[in-house]
């Protein structure tokens, strides 16, 4: 049996803890396209008991006022439920908060466009777009929390790590297997070969082709795990055929979900990095913010689960 840790000997999934949990945080967002505005609503409508404010910056100013108006105008009959307030900000304020939150993205491949994988497409342009901000977040000695939801989440978690000097890597965490599990509860409950997973299953690794669905961890089936997964990693495909982009759920179960979850110190899927400084790699498993750092669930793992979680740690290295 192995553990999460034998990836790497020198891998440590505690010491520096990126942000201090409050119990009221300051949480900017950049870009409010499909990802982003969903994600907005999301933290707006559920986020009352942890987030006190959202700031809001897009490249199109309307969009940011649009959304600034249309969200305060969001309230329960006598206003006794508590929402964030949401407010515009200029791009220079995008790091005086808690949690910066990358949603930008940049030639998303068109709904007609048959890609094999979508989100690996998109990664050389939204690349440039997120060193841009890793480096001005470690200009500004950016202390929060730099939390990564556009495609593909996981490599560019590592180049933001790269671009931003004074960035830590336990300092940024990526947003994307949430929707993986998601998409795999979803499966389970339409096939009984799946059931497991509703109670004994766990997703490890990327957001994209090396994902790693496990039926259980207590009576591993590798069989059936990979066609979980692969049904799991076509399933954004299957929205896209049928002529829409497949956002709704990435933001809410990867993005508005998880990132509570994460503000709460609860239980949740995300990816953080594993390894030693710059030859590591950021992966995705449960885990959550503790007063001393991200804790990773402690699982011992069957060999056959082990090493398809190897290799997909091993190809994320291999991509940055």
């Amino acid at each position: 049996m192995y553990r999460l840790t034998d990836l790497n000997q020198e891998c440590s999934f505690t010491g520096y803890v990126p942000f201090s949990l409050k119990s009221r945080n300051r949480v900017n967002i950049l870009a409010l396209g499909d990802v982003g505005g969903t994600l907005l609503i999301g933290l707006k409508l559920q986020g009352g008991d942890v987030i006190d404010q959202i700031g809001i910056y897009d490249v199109n100013p309307q969009m940011s006022q649009r959304y600034e108006i249309e969200m305060n105008q969001i309230a329960f009959p006598f206003d006794g439920v508590r929402m964030p307030e949401v407010k515009s900000i200029t791009e220079e304020k995008l790091f005086d908060c808690d949690i910066f939150i990358f949603c930008a993205s940049r030639a998303v491949p068109a709904v007609a466009e048959k890609v094999k994988d979508v989100r690996m497409a998109q990664f050389e342009s939204n690349r440039i777009i997120i060193e841009q901000y890793a480096k001005m977040a470690s200009k500004r000695n950016f202390k929060g929390l730099f939390a990564v939801i556009s495609d593909p989440v996981d490599p560019l978690c590592k180049a933001a790590y790269l671009a931003g000097e004074k960035l830590r890597p336990e300092q940024i965490q990526g947003f994307g297997l949430g929707v993986m599990n998601s998409r795999a509860i979803y499966f389970a409950k339409r096939d009984n070969r799946f059931r497991l997973y509703l109670e004994q299953g766990r997703a490890f690794g990327p957001h994209g082709q090396d994902l790693v669905i496990a039926d259980s961890i207590l009576d591993y089936h590798d069989q059936v795990s990979e066609e979980l997964t692969r049904l799991t990693v076509q399933s954004n495909l299957d929205v896209r055929n049928l002529g829409f982009k497949p956002y709704i759920a990435p933001a809410l179960s990867s993005g508005t979900i998880s990132i509570l979850l994460t503000l709460r110190g609860e239980w949740h899927y995300s990816s953080n990095f594993i390894g030693k400084e710059k030859e590591g790699a950021f992966m995705g498993a449960l885990n959550r913010m503790t007063s001393q750092g991200t804790r990773f669930e402690e699982t011992l793992l069957p060999e056959k689960l082990f090493l398809r979680i190897k290799n997909a740690y091993d190809n994320l290295r291999n991509i940055i």
